[in-house]
């Protein structure tokens, strides 16, 4: 099991102790290559409050393969520290075995070869057993959403978010939070807040832009276990800078650290004995805000996708990390009394497709949901050689095959792509379908324009995206991960100040210096700008892979980090 059980002294002025953590019999379990239900969900019960999390599941409501990273820099105060850990190195903090089953969860290395042993992860339906195993412990276990729940697939994208809605409804969830949910518009927000969500849409950092008034309600108090327990929603901060604020353009965010102090201080005098904030923050901010807010004692954190099996502690608070796309939930046992939080028990649960047993109930509403689309997802475009993955600082293969696909379709000397999280993987030998596509693709502002750039212009895109990633002060690391490039090659120092990051800017077709007053023609998708016209990117995508029959992704050399 993933299980560490947190101590904390009444007094909560000293730092945790921490117990036995339970990693011996994950070592045990990959050595006999045997895994059980069981194995996965039973733990003793502790405290007197339960805590589920799910986050970022990007409307994957089917297991899938999906690699971790392997390249996650930390800068400032979080260089070396989770989630900034990779591989080997991961394996060694956690004490995971090389080649378990948390390995294979939880890092990159082998994920191919892992991956016929482990099989794919997630599906709501298991995630739907989980849950219901987890209330037959505790039976009012607060179930919590994390945001990113009504994009990222092709079912997501035709209903404008009603299935997911719908399914999580019907998973007990008791509130959430948000960030790529606001790119189906105010208006389909408002609808599915007001008539559709079965539970409360919590955002303390949304306000109206006109009135400086709160948009959305900040907290939901919940009564569990003979105690009180707010739950603060704290939406993702930046969504007019890395989403279209045309969709939403009544409204601010922000994290509002000052907010946040007030809300967790009204929350405690509304008689709160522990405060949860449900974040959509991403990790570094959030470990900023923990160490600079006082009063929270649990951050469930998301929008950087991070995977960590055991609660990072800052001060008086605990950061839990639950994954992305299904693969995991995490379980967090509170023991509050006297006022105060005074233990703490985390278990990130992976969700083994093949050993979890799906709930009938959620896969009738799952099967039900995709019904209407289901042989238009299934049409084979086409094959793959290459392992098809998105999660890292930089270019992954998806993105190439997407900057390969701009090129070519859209007559472009240089690509660009966004840096996005989001998107399952294709193992190698397997054929793409259009729902691969459309899981690494869809979106509500697809359009894949054709423009011309100076490259000044293309070096100060660059230098902007890199300091929203490698800024040392985590309130300024304002997107996702760097901006991917096809067509093109540069040098980027992540330790140099904005404007000094990017260097050796490279033509790859003909080798030549990309040259500041000269015009390049420039293709890519996902712009923030109103009125963007070109085909959805999708349709491009799927034209390429047609007209390869099977593609073949090489490693991309192209891009040299410097981290010393």
């Amino acid at each position: 099991m993933i299980a560490r059980r947190h101590f904390l002294q009444a007094s909560l002025s000293a730092a945790a102790l921490v117990g036995a953590s339970g990693f011996g019999n994950w070592g045990r379990l990959a050595a006999q290559q045997a895994l059980s239900q069981s194995d996965l969900l039973d733990q003793e019960t502790t405290g007197n409050v339960t805590l589920i999390h799910i986050t970022d599941i990007h409307a994957q409501t089917q297991p899938v393969w999906f690699r971790e990273p392997e390249i996650n820099l930390g800068v400032g105060n979080a260089e070396g520290k989770p989630p900034h850990i990779v591989g080997a190195d991961f394996r060694a903090m956690f004490g995971i075995p090389k080649g378990g089953p948390l390995d294979y969860a939880l890092t990159y290395d082998d994920f191919t070869a892992l991956a016929q042993t482990y099989g794919r992860m997630g599906g709501l339906d298991r995630i739907a057993t989980v849950v219901k195993h987890i209330k037959g412990d505790r039976e009012d276990a607060i179930v919590l959403d994390g945001g990113d729940t009504w994009q990222g697939s092709l079912p997501a994208l035709r209903t404008q978010g009603a299935d997911m809605v719908r399914l999580f409804n019907a998973l007990g969830t008791e509130a959430m939070t948000a960030h790529w949910e606001f790119t189906l518009g105010i208006d389909r927000v408002t609808e599915i807040v007001e008539s559709e969500l079965n539970f409360p849409f919590l955002g303390a950092n949304i306000f109206d832009a006109e009135w400086d008034e709160p948009a959305f309600e900040p907290t939901q108090m919940f009564e569990r276990g003979g105690t009180k327990i707010a739950v603060i929603g704290q939406a993702f901060p930046y969504l007019p800078i890395a989403n279209p604020k045309w969709m939403f353009p009544d409204l601010s965010f922000g994290v509002r650290q000052e907010r946040m102090a007030e809300v967790v201080e009204a929350a405690r005098a509304a008689g709160a004995e522990c405060v949860v904030v449900l974040s959509h923050n991403g990790f570094d901010v959030d470990r900023k805000m923990a160490s600079e807010v006082p009063g929270i004692d649990v951050i469930l954190t998301g929008h950087t996708h991070d995977a960590i099996p055991e609660p990072v502690q800052v001060g008086n608070t605990f950061l839990i990390a639950s994954g992305s796309h299904g693969k995991f939930v995490s379980r967090v046992d509170l023991d509050i009394r006297d006022g105060a939080l005074q233990g703490i028990q985390h278990r990130l649960i992976p969700i083994f497709s093949d050993v979890i047993a799906p709930d009938a109930e959620m896969t009738a509403l799952v099967n039900e949901t995709r019904a209407p689309f289901t042989d238009e997802m299934a049409e084979v475009l086409g094959r793959t050689d290459s392992l098809l993955y998105r999660r890292g600082n930089f270019n992954g293969t998806w993105d190439d095959l997407i900057c390969e696909a701009l090129l070519s379709q859209r007559e472009a000397d240089i690509a660009l792509s966004p840096g996005f999280r989001w998107g399952a993987s294709v193992m190698p030998g397997e054929e793409i379908t259009r729902e691969d596509v459309f899981n690494a693709t869809a979106m509500s502002y697809p359009a894949a324009y054709r423009t011309e750039m100076t490259g000044e212009m293309l070096h100060i895109i660059l230098e902007d995206v890199a300091d929203n990633l490698f800024n040392p002060d985590p309130y300024y690391q304002q997107g996702g991960d760097m901006v991917r490039v096809g067509g093109m090659g540069y040098r980027i120092d992540v330790n140099q100040p904005q404007g000094s990051r990017i260097t050796d800017m490279t033509v790859l077709k003909s080798g030549a210096a990309v040259d500041p007053a000269k015009t390049y023609v420039v293709a890519g998708w996902a712009s923030v700008n109103e009125g963007t016209e070109g085909p959805p990117i999708w349709d491009v995508v799927e034209a390429h892979i047609r007209d390869q029959g099977t593609v073949s992704v090489p490693q991309n050399t192209s891009v040299a980090v410097v981290t010393d």
